[in-house]
């Protein structure tokens, strides 16, 4: 395997990983915090969704500019960048603060899918 095809996949890896733990975060935190008065005050943090997001951009970012150069097609890409937009809007626009966990939720979901997918088509060339 190629080391650019070696370093594709790690970020692929990486912002699959990413986007789970966002969605823990936004989904079994709240459960946790009826629990545990420490999960409470993390699961309302703003700065733990902020963090999630300001990893997740660049390391997206960079998978997507490389999926550009090296033909991931139009359907990574735009699954990818809607994805990403999505995270950033529920973390940083405060309008979107009341549904913030199901637009989080669905841009998680929309970034993690579009990198199974460029992750999966890897797989199958190294397979050819």
């Amino acid at each position: 395997m190629s080391s650019r095809a070696m370093t594709a996949r790690a970020i692929d890896a990486s912002a699959i990983t990413l986007s789970g733990l966002c969605m823990i975060h936004c989904l079994a935190l709240p459960l946790l915090a009826a629990m545990l008065p420490l999960a409470g005050a993390w699961a309302q943090a703003e700065w733990v969704h902020k963090a999630f997001v300001l990893i997740a951009l660049p390391l997206s970012g960079f998978a997507i500019v490389r999926g550009s150069r090296s033909h991931a097609g139009a359907g990574f890409i735009l699954l990818a960048v809607t994805g990403l937009t999505l995270l950033l809007a529920a973390a940083f626009l405060e309008p979107l603060h009341e549904v913030e966990t199901p637009v989080t939720v669905t841009g998680a979901l929309m970034l993690a899918s579009a990198h199974i997918w460029r992750w999966s088509r890897h797989r199958k060339r190294r397979h050819a």
